[in-house]
């Protein structure tokens, strides 16, 4: 059954940083997996994050705040 990975953030460095780790780790583990990038504040705020980068899985917060290393994706999307 495919995740749904969403990436919420405003676009800034970290959060550029988190896409490209979690697209590194569903590209060289063949994770099925779909990854929004969600920039639009309104929608962050449904989320009641407020702080950017956020990893979200299946709709539950997995990472607020940080950057994750590839490991740790790995782990949440196993």
């Amino acid at each position: 059954m495919s995740k749904v990975i969403k990436i919420l953030g405003t676009g800034c460095p970290k959060c550029k940083s988190m896409t490209g780790v979690v697209n590194d780790v569903v590209s060289e583990n063949a994770i099925d997996a779909t990854i929004e990038k969600v920039e639009d504040i309104m929608e962050i705020m449904k989320f009641n994050v407020l702080t950017t980068p956020a990893l979200v899985i299946d709709d539950v917060i997995a990472i607020k705040g940080r950057v994750p290393s590839k490991d740790e994706v790995l782990a949440l999307l196993n």
